[in-house]
């Protein structure tokens, strides 16, 4: 079976692989709309923000409001990192860097970025943060 291509890396006629910077800027722009809209979504406030926070009169109700906005918290901490990351991988497509880690300046293997079109670190920069 042949191995799956996709759209935004092209054959250039030699064998080797190319991306298509436009197709990468389009997905890249979704994704920041995306990431954008979940994140509000997510830190929107749906009462009065003066009011005060009430816990429940139960232990366990108390509990379980103090939980669920822990994991929000945490949820919005991995969106905005996704976000900022996004953000960064475009700016370097309008800077011509796309492609060359932001830590050490070695090209990022194009099988990472038709992974993750938003890498702006090689693999073993990104382990080291």
């Amino acid at each position: 079976r042949p191995a799956r291509v996709d759209p935004r890396w092209g054959d250039d006629g030699i064998g080797s692989v190319s991306p298509d910077l436009d197709a990468i800027r389009t997905d890249l722009e979704r994704d920041l709309q995306a990431l954008q809209h979940e994140l509000s979504s997510l830190t929107e406030v749906s009462r009065d923000p003066a009011a005060t926070i009430g816990f429940g009169k139960r232990v366990g109700e108390g509990t379980t409001e103090a939980i669920g906005r822990i994991e929000r918290v945490g949820q919005a901490d991995v969106l905005a990192a996704k976000l900022g990351d996004v953000r960064r991988a475009l700016e370097k497509l309008d800077e011509a860097t796309y492609g060359t880690c932001d830590r050490c300046g070695a090209s990022i293997p194009d099988e990472r970025l038709e992974a993750r079109p938003s890498s702006v670190l090689c693999v073993r920069c990104r382990v080291e943060s």
